[in-house]
């Protein structure tokens, strides 16, 4: 019986099955007709020549404009070089070299599919000794070069590799689907989506969705097996997430009423007034707490939006309650900077077992892997004891030995930085299922949301606290002396002013290739070779010997060790460091009032994202904020806030678009719906759905909004009808491979 878990090496043979699985991962038959082609060809539509970027493996459809043939200069034998152009004039250059034979099969005006490595030569894009298949022709419809495979009108193009060709995956796809369709065959393709569901949907089965989205044979019916796909991709995802959803409604845990002596006198203490947004969602999260199965919140918040205290109050209703709430952070920097934020904001209420604490103040603990063995030993003691009702700590807290009297409450900040393994291990430090609140400081867009933490409740702050002024940004040009003159005599002004700043770099230096800025995918690279990235190392040492020569400068990295760094970051919160030059190791938690100005050195080596929260260090106190993008691909500067958004890739290159686009504005959400744009979606969905087994291919989190909606209703219906899918046997295995699969990218919380 032929199905989709067969193995293709008894469809294909061993040779090219083992081909397909060192270069694709592709095994079954499943993996194969799962592997869509992600663009087709169209005769009489020549490919964009001109958007191909220096290094991509690609698979092009042109037509031949001239061919040359030459001596070589340095060595014995011919050159030939083969023009291709598209309709607006832009062309490649093929080189083959002591190969006359191609000459007479490439003549001018055939059609032909050509991969290779895009590289340049004096400034003109070329492929060295490129695979070649030619079409067949109106004239020549029998042309043995011509390969069957793209009879079609539209020609699927595939992700192939050096070794495997697109037209090698296409020949394989032929093969298998000619057997699917063999008179008699014994098929075993189970559909997941019900037929009564393919109905109210208007959606085609499944084998003839994956027919014509690798042969179509009108857009129509490409469209057709798209939209089916699209539909299978996003219901097997939202009937996973919302039985994990189900499942954990069901798990038991500790009720933790709201209100309490500690929490109640923490709320009559602070000095200002709570946001709509905090108060609103302070509630959410305090009803969540009262009930008798473990909260799953993640709780989301724009930069500078308060998501500490709204953290902090859900603590200290746990504490009130007897219980004890854990805070993992994924560095000693963010830890130690949420430990003394805490005391910060608790005061007395954090000095329990101390003369003249109030009676109802706890302890607050920090725990990080370099604490001192007698230190940690002794704040390990107060967390078993339950003294400490607050604990604070990185990794460490995983590990044996740090032991909890009663943990009802995890907080897991910038949640995306640890494993399952890692978020399991101090959940099964509780005696019973802790409630558990995520947090992230980037802005997540609806749809990412509801796909990636879709077992979660989610939860927004979009409101900035009172007094807080947005921050100013600009776009400043590396290579205009005159500019960067003015950004660090701005800057000396900030530190005259009484104030601090930041300069942010994207490695650390001394010679290693580590970067610590995110790559950023929204921008093609089409330089053969970049300079290396700015360097704190090489940063700190021009600015001292130069325009800040006057200036008290710190050093930050995540090389440091961790004393260091502590050291470092309390001389800066003290106001004795003018500017801190740092890497990435700042980008979350840091909160320095004092601090108003940051200057970002190459900063379209960075994501919009990551932009955004490195900004978000400046403007935290009742000064304006000032953020300044030095960038080699920026032009003049302009205005910031004057440039729309919806206009921004009119005319600019993708860096330069990217890096307007953060100076545009503050809010965090536009610049995350704009992320989602420019970035692939195995970019968003993580490295576990951004490989060949991906699940998510062809669903796009940005266009297919109504799609992931309705699959969201249908699986609430599915689920709450039958949580074990029993009447769709077929829908239930695929779900539970998927669950299995993809276990570590579902687990969110």
């Amino acid at each position: 019986m032929l199905g989709l878990s067969t193995k293709l090496r008894d469809v294909l043979g061993a040779k090219t099955a083992t081909a397909l699985n060192e270069a694709l991962e592709l095994d079954t038959v499943g993996d194969l007709l799962a592997h869509y082609p992600f663009r087709y060809a169209k005769r009489g539509e020549q490919t964009s020549l001109n958007a191909l970027s220096i290094g991509d493996q690609v698979t092009v459809l042109a037509k031949v404009r001239a061919a040359v043939q030459k001596p070589m200069r340095n060595r014995r034998g011919k050159l030939l070089e083969v023009t291709v152009a598209d309709d607006a004039g832009h062309t490649l250059t093929l080189t083959f070299f002591n190969q006359p034979w191609q000459a007479r099969k490439l003549t001018p005006g055939r059609w032909g599919l050509f991969a290779g490595r895009v590289s340049e030569f004096r400034g003109r894009r070329q492929l060295n000794s490129p695979d070649c298949r030619l079409l067949a022709t109106d004239e020549d419809p029998d042309d043995s070069e011509a390969i069957e495979e793209f009879a079609g009108a539209l020609i699927p193009v595939y992700s192939a590799s050096a070794k495997v060709p697109s037209w090698t995956i296409a020949r394989c796809v032929r093969v298998v689907l000619d057997l699917l369709d063999a008179p008699g065959q014994h098929l075993s393709v189970p559909d997941p989506i019900p037929s009564s569901l393919r109905t109210e949907l208007g959606l085609v089965d499944r084998l003839s969705a994956l027919r014509h989205i690798h042969r179509p044979g009108s857009e129509t019916a490409l469209a057709a097996a798209r939209k089916r796909l699209k539909w299978q991709e996003a219901l097997l995802l939202q009937t996973v997430l919302v039985r994990r959803k189900a499942a954990a409604q069901r798990d038991a845990a500790t009720p933790r009423p709201a209100g309490g002596a500690i929490a109640e006198a923490f709320d009559k203490r602070l000095p200002f007034e709570l946001t709509k947004g905090q108060r609103d969602v302070g509630a959410d999260i305090a009803a969540d707490l009262a009930r008798s199965h473990p909260m799953h919140r993640l709780l989301q918040g724009d930069v500078g939006s308060g998501k500490t205290l709204v953290a902090l109050r859900a603590i200290l209703q746990v504490v009130a309650s007897g219980g004890q709430a854990a805070l993992l952070a994924p560095t000693e920097v963010l830890a130690s900077q949420h430990y003394l934020s805490i005391h910060q904001l608790l005061g007395d209420l954090a000095s329990a077992g101390q003369l003249g604490a109030p009676e109802e103040a706890t302890g607050v603990e920090l725990i990080t892997g370099s604490l001192p063995a007698a230190k940690r030993r002794a704040a390990t003691q107060r967390v078993a004891e339950g003294s400490a009702g607050i604990v604070v700590g990185t990794h460490a807290l995983l590990y044996d030995g740090v032991d909890f009297a009663d943990l009802g409450l995890v907080v897991i900040d910038e949640q995306h930085r640890f494993g399952v393994e890692q978020r399991d291990a101090l959940r099964a430090k509780a005696s019973a299922a802790p409630h558990t609140l995520v947090m992230t400081a980037t802005p997540i867009p609806r749809t990412v949301a509801m796909t990636v933490y879709g077992d979660l409740e989610v939860s927004r702050l979009t409101e900035l606290p009172a007094g807080r002024s947005p921050i100013v940004t600009h776009v400043v040009p590396a290579s205009d002396a005159r500019w960067m003159d003015r950004c660090w005599e701005r800057l000396i002004e900030e530190v005259k002013a009484g104030r601090q700043a930041y300069v942010v770099c994207p490695r650390v230096g001394d010679g290693q290739a580590e970067d610590s800025a995110e790559p950023s995918s929204a921008e093609p690279q089409t330089e053969p070779q970049r300079r290396p990235a700015a360097s704190v190392l090489d940063t700190l040492d021009e600015l001292a010997q130069g325009p800040l020569r006057d200036l008290r400068l710190g050093l930050l990295h995540g090389r440091l060790k961790p004393d260091v760094k502590d050291a470092t970051m309390r001389a800066f919160a003290q106001g004795d460091i003018d500017v801190l030059v740092a890497t990435t190791v700042i980008e979350v938690g840091v909160n320095v009032p004092n601090a108003t100005m940051m200057v970002i050195m190459d900063a379209d080596r960075f994501g919009i994202s990551q932009l955004h929260q490195l900004r978000g260090r400046v403007g935290r106190g009742e000064h304006q904020g000032l953020c300044l993008l030095v960038s080699g691909a920026a032009g003049p500067p302009g205005g910031g806030a004057s440039v729309q958004l919806a206009n921004l890739a009119d005319g600019l290159s993708p860096t330069r678009a990217r890096l307007e686009a953060v100076a545009s504005t503050v809010d965090g959400f536009k610049l995350a719906e704009l992320d989602l744009e420019q970035r692939r979606e195995g970019d968003v969905l993580g490295d576990a759905q951004s490989g060949s087994k991906s699940h998510v291919r062809l669903l796009s989190l940005l266009r297919d909004v109504e799609i992931i909606e309705q699959a969201r209703a249908i699986a609430v219906r599915l689920v709450g009808d039958d949580v074990t899918l029993s009447d769709h046997p077929a829908l239930a295995a695929e779900v539970e491979a998927l669950a299995a699969e993809r276990g570590e990218y579902l687990e969110k919380s």
